[in-house]
């Protein structure tokens, strides 16, 4: 058998180099375009931030339909963690995200999300707009102990479970088939095992002066929540005078329905870059 010298693989050799050189450029030239339609759209800061606010017996994940479809439209957003111990925890986690914010920001919360977003009061100076999801939005003086105490416990919170420190959890049964009704049942699973629980003290804190006083205002009403009632739900957007859109969807809307609610909150981003 004919054995190549040395000298005779140096072509192929070269051919190989070459080509491998040639695919890495296009990948790293498709990579480099890939990047700036992804990320360069807000490059001129002509899209105002989006923050995503969790509620209890949830995490930033739950916010993912929605974080996928903004950052597709250009928003730079930010879904972080909140520790759920208190309202002065939660409020100071949001404080410490608005302030790496380049430029004005949309806070948009779910749930008890809301009542951390609303609990910033007038000392806000990069928000320019809340959306509220299926969120509480209390006013002064109020307290979500008080709120839901006026009627019997919704279906979602009949069960809740407390723990020696103080956390409420919702049992499994309670989670799929109230708290995330109309989620597909191996997702609502899912999101069961990795719900962060709510200190009980929350419970009892009361209003100070709600941002949605001084700051415009958007809310989506969860016409089959069993967690808020939609009645409650109507009258928080009611009363602040929000922009209102009412979609057939559990407490998780945000889940159930990325779509819709990317929708609104587009629409408030696009009412305070315009002035409208």
């Amino acid at each position: 058998m004919k054995q190549s010298k040395p000298n005779e693989l140096k072509p192929w050799r070269l051919i190989l180099a070459a080509t491998v050189t040639i695919i890495t450029f296009v990948a790293l030239l498709a990579g480099g375009v890939l990047a700036m339609t992804v990320e360069g759209n807000n490059q001129d800061g002509s899209l105002p931030n989006v923050v995503l606010v969790h509620g209890a017996w949830a995490d930033g994940s739950s916010w993912s339909g929605v974080i996928q479809r903004l950052q597709k439209e250009g928003y730079n957003v930010t879904a972080p963690q909140f520790p759920l111990t208190s309202t002065a925890d939660d409020v100071a986690r949001l404080r410490q995200v608005l302030a790496v914010q380049e430029g004005p920001t949309i806070v948009a919360g779910h749930s008890y999300g809301g009542q951390i977003m609303t609990t910033l009061g007038t000392d806000a100076p990069n928000v320019a707009g809340l959306v509220y999801i299926a969120a509480f939005g209390l006013d002064e003086g109020e307290s979500l102990g008080g709120l839901l105490g006026q009627g019997p416990p919704t279906p979602a919170l009949a069960h809740l479970r407390i723990d020696e420190q103080g956390f409420a959890w919702l049992p499994q049964d309670d989670f799929v088939n109230h708290f995330a009704a109309d989620v597909d049942r191996v997702q609502a699973n899912v999101m069961y095992a990795v719900q962060q629980p709510l200190h009980t003290s929350t419970f009892g804190e009361k209003m100070g002066t709600p941002a949605w006083k001084t700051l415009p205002s958007w809310y989506l009403v969860a016409g089959n929540d069993e967690v808020i009632p939609p009645d409650a739900e109507r009258l928080f957007a009611q009363r602040m005078g929000a922009t209102t859109v009412e979609i057939e969807s559990s407490h998780v809307a945000m889940v159930s329905h990325p779509e819709e609610v990317t929708d609104l909150i587009v629409k408030a981003a696009q009412a305070v870059t315009s002035g409208n």
